[in-house]
């Protein structure tokens, strides 16, 4: 099994950063790609961006050019840069591991860009 921590996640103004993290936890050896999707109030979960072990990432239309994603992987922990943030942001941003079948997921972590 494996577990899925996201943190970083809170308030910030419009034009604001904020970094989130999450932290891969249990089997993790099948996990081929993570990513970050997000889900506003009323609204479908969307992909923001992945990056696979090899390190190759790809990102929503929206957030590129604003959002960054990295990976740590001695500290099994990938990372959401988003700077330039908008109203429109605002979101429950979750984690995503990519394992071909039933993938998991973390519990999210809110996002909130509001002056």
């Amino acid at each position: 099994q494996v577990q899925l921590v996201e943190a970083g996640g809170g308030l910030v103004q419009p034009g604001g950063s904020l970094r989130l993290s999450c932290v891969a936890s249990g089997s993790i050896g099948s996990i081929y790609a993570m990513g970050w999707y997000r889900q506003a109030p009323g609204k479908q979960r969307d992909f923001v961006a992945l990056i696979t072990n090899e390190g190759t990432t790809n990102y929503a239309d929206s957030v590129k050019g604003r959002f960054t994603i990295s990976r740590d992987g001695a500290k099994n922990t990938v990372y959401l840069q988003m700077n330039s943030l908008k109203a429109e942001d605002t979101a429950v941003y979750y984690c995503r591991g990519f394992r071909g079948g039933t993938d998991y997921w973390g519990k999210g972590t809110l996002v909130t860009v509001s002056s």
